[in-house]
């Protein structure tokens, strides 16, 4: 096998000992070789740059610049790169924001070694990568169900425990005007009160925390 035959991969995650898990599968690989490691978005966009490989296993929420995010900004610049995100995370919103941001794979941390190399395999040659249990999360996803930039912030104060004045008070708008976007936010998340709201966003990756 030659060099140029050889699936250049770069890892992104901020906990070491999921690098280490993925570094040794794909050690035992002919075919593939780890040519970086980054622990944050940021380092992982700055090696991606210096290394260019051609496949990098991308953490989906890191300190910082998170993994859609960095893959967004890489893009940019490399619109033909491919990632496979690799995270805990499976709720609907997730999985849409990496593929929205240019992601061609989504795995979960339990997949077996096998998936691993099967899906880094196939995005290398071109195609998409996602597990029957993603798919089915993806299709769960409500229609129009995406908030604006407001909801999303009047959102994540409702999580934080926040009252409808208290809220009012941190945007600089009215109460009656946080009333409004809650009556928009429950309709779109097909939800009746605040604490569905809240645990919806949480469960489907609309918010983080």
């Amino acid at each position: 096998m030659t060099e140029s035959q050889i699936i250049r991969i770069l890892l992104a995650d901020d906990h070491p000992v999921v690098r280490f898990g993925l570094s040794t599968i794909i050690g035992t690989q002919a075919d593939m070789t780890v040519i970086g490691q980054a622990a944050t978005g940021l380092e992982a966009v700055r090696m991606f740059k210096e290394h260019l490989p051609d496949v990098t296993l991308m953490d989906l929420r890191m300190p910082g610049l998170g993994g859609a995010e960095a893959i967004q900004v890489i893009r940019k610049d490399h619109p033909g790169s491919r990632f496979i995100v690799v995270t805990t995370y499976h709720g609907d919103e997730d999985i849409y924001k990496a593929l929205a941001a240019g992601a061609r794979g989504y795995l979960l941390k339990g997949m077996s070694h096998f998936e691993l190399l099967e899906a880094i395999r196939r995005v290398h040659a071109g195609s998409q990568y996602l597990p029957e249990s993603v798919r089915q999360s993806l299709a769960s996803r409500p229609p129009s169900s995406e908030l604006s930039a407001r909801e999303l912030q009047i959102l994540t104060l409702v999580i934080r425990g926040q009252s409808n004045k208290e809220i009012a008070n941190a945007l600089g708008i009215t109460e009656g005007t946080v009333k409004w976007h809650m009556n928009i936010i429950l309709s779109r998340l097909g939800v009746e009160d605040r604490t569905q709201a809240a645990v919806s966003a949480l469960q489907r990756g609309i918010v983080e925390i």
